[in-house]
């Protein structure tokens, strides 16, 4: 015997299907990967070859933005290239941030 089923409140059974059709969408974009934001500006870099007697001081000083803490350039730079201040060697090629 086949059992029919009968929609009670036609408001109810519209918003769950809303809600579902949005469960659903919302999974599959997610399993495929749809909803990965990029930024819109990507980081830009100037390639730098170490001369003897550079330092990062004197580096930031040259390519950071004047209005912005020498330190905090420094850092990032050391950040980028995964070293230390301590570490530049002479002919060690080096990423600096351009700061627009």
């Amino acid at each position: 015997m086949k059992k029919k089923y009968r929609v009670k409140s036609q408001r109810r059974f519209t918003i769950f299907l809303a809600l579902l059709a949005i469960l659903i969408i919302t999974t599959a974009t997610t399993a495929f990967g749809f909803n990965n934001a990029e930024a819109l500006t990507r980081p830009v870099y100037t390639e730098i070859q170490i001369q003897n007697g550079d330092t990062l001081w004197d580096l930031a000083k040259a390519y950071g933005p004047k209005d912005q803490d020498i330190r905090k350039v420094v850092y990032a730079i050391c950040e980028i290239n995964e070293i230390h201040a301590d570490e530049l060697q002479a002919g060690q090629v080096i990423l600096i941030p351009k700061y627009l």
